[in-house]
């Protein structure tokens, strides 16, 4: 015996927003190539879906009685009463994220003017007075050691210690390609962030965010790599302006004792990709067939 298909998705099931089936397809096509690639099975991808939509239909219903949360829950998403009470329970045993103190520090040492030179990151003593490593170190977190931290970056191929016991920042941009899990939290916190700007635009709650994009489906390959180095040089930009202000911000709500309740991500991000081939364009571009008598 066989389980019966389940329905395909479908924008005519009643009150369903036109697109919006269109758009989850665009939305997990690339999380599907990420599983593909790195081994992770469908088992695995239903667990945490099932784990995201009850935690989401929690925080929407969060006004409804505990006695009548889980059957709530149950009609929102569609799965059984003891799914939902088994995933409610594990998600109340997860413990949160911590902060990343080396993305902390990166972040100052990058963008605090007392640590730069011309704009760029200046090579620090490792021990002293500031402007030192030790310093920047202890300014971002006195609970963890200097050495610890800086430990960190090298093996992150982000840091080096010169034989004049001076410390350089290796990187423009904290891209740790030698540590796959951190990688792999960047991939995560960032297209997570975008993502949720976008879905607060559209369910209309508030005042809009930011999410925008620059679209075109006429370049080359060699126009797209003109536009590259462009696109990152603005980038840069942005956070030679931006975080330096953020900076300060920060540190006025911490002396004036102000609630920092609040998270912020600011993003920017480029994506080129060779158009998807079709029978009719293939035929438009092949050379044209010789008649033969």
């Amino acid at each position: 015996m066989t389980d019966a298909p389940s329905p395909l998705p479908s924008d005519d099931a009643p009150d369903r927003a036109p697109g919006l089936t269109a758009a989850v397809r665009d939305i997990v096509a690339p999380l599907a190539q990420l599983a593909i690639a790195k081994g992770m099975r469908y088992p695995e991808l239903d667990e945490l879906l099932k784990g995201a939509l009850v935690e989401a239909a929690r925080q929407a219903h969060a006004d409804v009685p505990l006695s009548r949360v889980v059957s709530r829950i149950s009609t929102a998403t569609g799965i059984n009463r003891r799914e939902v009470t088994r995933l409610t329970h594990q998600a109340s045993t997860e413990s949160s994220k911590p902060r990343s103190v080396v993305n902390e520090l990166y972040a100052r040492w990058s963008t605090d003017p007392g640590y730069l030179q011309h704009g760029q990151p200046m090579r620090l003593p490792r021990l002293g007075a500031d402007p030192s490593f030790e310093g920047l170190a202890t300014s971002v977190n006195k609970d963890v050691r200097p050495r610890s931290l800086l430990d960190e970056l090298c093996r992150l191929g982000m840091a080096k210690v010169h034989e004049d016991d001076t410390v350089e920042l290796l990187q423009d941009k904290f891209v740790p390609s030698q540590d796959e899990r951190q990688m792999f939290a960047f991939l995560g916190a960032n297209v997570g962030d975008h993502l949720q700007a976008a879905v607060h635009n559209v369910m209309g709650h508030g005042v809009r965010t930011l999410e925008q994009a620059l679209f075109t489906d006429a370049l080359s390959a060699s126009s797209v790599e003109v536009i590259r180095p462009k696109v990152s040089a603005q980038w840069q930009s942005v956070v030679r302006s931006l975080a330096p202000e953020v900076q300060s911000l920060m540190d006025h709500d911490k002396a004036q004792q102000h609630p920092q309740d609040h998270r912020l991500r600011i993003g920017m991000y480029m994506y080129a990709a060779p158009l998807a081939r079709t029978p009719e364009a293939d035929e438009a571009s092949a050379p044209p067939k010789k008649e033969t008598p």
